[in-house]
């Protein structure tokens, strides 16, 4: 491998490079889900059913428009509060996606993330993000529904993903983030991406982020409502540095809140545009 130079972003650590170590932290698995059935209704109104063993899902999705899928893959599922669950499953059978669920049985709700790895085109990332939220089919469905959201804006937090792995995040506007690694193989790089956040639940957020200068794309989901125990649980979905074979590993990150960022209303990025 090239030896890195955070001057020049083709030396830049592939997504398969970073990967050894980088789950040190991550939280126990939870079979909660194993022999049950989450069916789903998203606003289109298409459908997805989804079937659990203990270690895979057996899923089959009906949109209004369109042919019917279906397909079993390995999953992994992560308990983020009380009866709040982050699932993550790679296709088998299409490799460039990947799924991320979000399964709310308290409230009915579920918000779905489709991660696509694309064709490289000027002016957009090479891995996106879908979301769809729905409610669980025959739940009561109570409190509030998964929306965007401009909260996390002005934050600055830092994230411990093992002993040798740390970065901190400050959270710019509805669309910009910045990230710097303070600790692991990429110490001292630095960039400003995209990204998208969603509230959940109260104080717990689906923050997805997408590069530009390597081929990968991230999905977590974190409790920031102690603000000095933060708690994350996320995927990282992309290409190998042959830029040919999709990678895809879980993981997880203990965080805390450094600081918050306070604007002149005027000036506020919050109003840059609406969180998508």
């Amino acid at each position: 491998m090239t030896t890195m130079n955070p001057a020049d972003t083709s030396t830049w650590l592939p997504l398969d490079g970073l990967a050894p170590g980088f789950d040190a932290n991550k939280a126990p698995l939870s079979t909660a889900l194993s022999g049950s059935e989450v069916n789903i209704t998203d606003t289109d109104g298409a459908r997805i059913q989804h079937r659990f063993t203990a270690d895979e899902v057996t899923w089959r999705l009906d949109p209004v428009d369109g042919p019917s899928q279906a397909g079993t893959d390995p999953y992994e599922a992560f308990e983020v509060d009380e009866d709040l669950f982050f699932v993550q499953f790679h296709h088998q059978d299409a490799p460039t996606e990947a799924v991320s669920l979000v399964v709310d049985r308290r409230h009915g709700r579920a918000l779905s993330i489709v991660s696509s790895i694309g064709e490289p085109a000027p002016g957009r990332t090479r891995v996106g993000h879908a979301f769809a939220a729905s409610t669980i089919d025959d739940a009561a469905v109570t409190g509030v529904e998964p929306a965007p959201t401009n909260t996390l804006i002005g934050r600055r937090v830092e994230w411990v993903y093992s002993s040798e792995h740390a970065y901190e995040h400050v959270y710019l506007s509805p669309r910009w983030y910045s990230w710097q690694c303070l600790a692991g193989p990429e110490r001292g790089l630095a960039d400003t991406d995209e990204n998208t956040v969603w509230e959940v639940r109260p104080g717990i957020y689906v923050f997805t982020w997408r590069e530009k200068v390597i081929p990968c794309a991230s999905v977590t989901i974190a409790d920031h409502r102690d603000a000095g125990a933060i708690r994350s649980h996320g995927v990282l979905f992309g290409l190998d540095e042959t830029g040919t074979v999709p990678t895809h590993f879980t993981f997880g990150a203990h965080g805390r809140l450094l600081s918050t960022t306070h604007h002149a209303p005027e000036l506020e990025p919050a109003f840059f545009g609406v969180a998508s």
